[in-house]
């Protein structure tokens, strides 16, 4: 398994998840940076790409067409993610796991803050979100899979996180993005996200 390239590939889904593309990185309307993303062998993966560089394609015509696609993907990221008046996906685990929970704090918050205080780490960022916002965790993830290649962590508590934590939830997410958003940015980006983390937690290698 390259876990270099498995981290780059957590961190950039987990930075797009956190923040509006108007505040990060373009490229995902780019279908060339999902043809030159890394499929790591996997058909699943490889099929969420194709998916990613189809609403690329699309969306460069929708440019074309005189649309701020940039714009359109930061107004799906803020309904489906921030709201008001409440997000039409919530990504905090407490709520993907828990269908009665009407806040984003509860015990998967705590685990994450005990998961990430081990590691030396500290959710820090303006808009405070919770420890178990998605994002953040396949961050985390991304952190493990550079330690995990530098020797510093071993393999099987990487799989372990990821069955605990964004994997055991990230069908619930894609599934509520699927429900408020089907074939939008965000259904695609889940779609590989959910990919990903299933050949990586797995006992499959990738």
């Amino acid at each position: 398994m390259d876990h270099a390239s498995c981290a780059d590939a957590f961190a950039f889904i987990g930075n797009s998840l956190l923040k509006p593309m108007s505040q990060t990185e373009t490229v995902g309307l780019d279908p060339a940076f999902w043809e030159a993303f890394p499929d790591f062998g996997d058909q699943d993966v490889r099929t969420a790409l194709d998916a990613c560089a189809a609403f690329a394609s699309g969306a460069q015509a929708r440019a074309a067409a005189g649309e701020d696609m940039v714009q359109q993907v930061s107004v799906e990221h803020t309904r489906l993610f921030v709201g008001p008046p409440s997000p039409a996906a919530p990504p905090w685990e407490t709520m993907g796991r828990e269908a009665a929970a009407t806040v984003g704090f509860g015990e998967p918050t705590v685990a994450m803050q005990s998961v990430l205080r081990g590691m030396g780490l500290e959710v820090s960022n303006e808009n405070n979100q919770y420890a178990d916002h998605m994002g953040i965790e396949l961050l985390a993830l991304a952190e493990m899979m550079r330690r995990v290649s530098a020797d510093m962590m071993d393999e099987a508590e990487m799989r372990s996180f990821i069955q605990a934590h964004p994997g055991g939830w990230v069908d619930r997410l894609h599934s509520s993005v699927q429900a408020s958003a089907p074939g939008g940015y965000f259904d695609a980006l889940l779609g590989l996200a959910e990919a990903l983390l299933t050949a990586v937690g797995s006992l499959r290698e990738i």
